[in-house]
């Protein structure tokens, strides 16, 4: 490290170091503040500050009178994004042959199309839709969080609404109507989750989340959108591509 770094940083690169490593394995305790102080020469502020980058970073995680330990490593549970056409249902499925039990609550309300989604479903600025708030749970673990927003031409009557089952799939309201969807598309990306969503999935520090952008089209009309927030830590996302010969 350059003499110009931080003296906190020499110590976060040294435990970050023993951790990929394998010296520090998961569940080994990490050093206390006032054994960092005497073992790198550093002060009480920089031992503190040491610890605070390395759980932001989801390398150790720390609990009240145990101090902190390296994070244990995950095993990721597959989401199969082809198989099943509606993400909700997808889900629990896999969900349940990883021997959890999936429950479901949501919400829906007439709400204004915020910009990105007024473009996304093609609206104008101040259009209403549908949008409607899901939580799911594994074993009572939060473990997805999906907003959708639906045209209101297939919606009306059904907000405000609450509930605790499965919610009717888009395929199966949008049927009710006579509408057909002929392609449903996403866009995956990883970011930094949200205060509020890391409450309500109850991440521990440093972890990021999965954000799919999932919009079902009946032709060249999107007709709904949804943005779907999913533990980085917990689960992949699987796709299969069908092949036509």
């Amino acid at each position: 490290m350059a003499n110009s770094d931080p003296v906190y940083l020499r110590v976060v690169e040294d435990i970050r170091r023993q951790i990929v490593d394998g010296t520090l394995p998961p569940g080994a305790p990490i050093p206390s503040r006032h054994q960092i102080t005497r073992k790198y020469s550093v002060g009480e502020t920089a031992a503190r500050h040491a610890l605070r980058v390395l759980a932001h970073e989801g390398l150790i995680v720390g609990r009240v009178g145990s101090g902190h330990r390296v994070r244990e490593k995950p095993t990721l549970l597959p989401l199969y994004r082809s198989r099943l056409p509606d993400t909700l249902a997808t889900l629990p499925s896999e969900i349940q042959g990883g021997g959890y039990r999936p429950t479901w609550s949501w919400r829906s309300e007439l709400s204004e199309a915020p910009p990105e989604i007024a473009q996304r479903l093609r609206l104008g600025q101040g259009s209403q839709v549908t949008k409607v708030f899901h939580v799911v749970r594994g074993d009572g673990r939060p473990i997805q969080l999906a907003t959708s927003y639906e045209l209101l031409e297939f919606s009306q009557g059904q907000a405000p609404d609450e509930g605790t089952t499965e919610r009717k799939s888009v395929l199966e309201r949008l049927a009710i109507s006579g509408t057909k969807i002929t392609e449903i598309s996403e866009s995956v990306h990883i970011r930094v989750p949200q205060p509020t969503e890391s409450d309500l999935l109850e991440l521990p520090a440093g972890v990021q989340v999965m954000h799919v952008e999932r919009t079902h089209w009946t032709g060249d009309r999107p007709v709904e959108t949804s943005d779907i927030v999913i533990p980085g830590d917990r689960f992949r996302l699987v796709y299969g591509i069908p092949v036509q010969l």
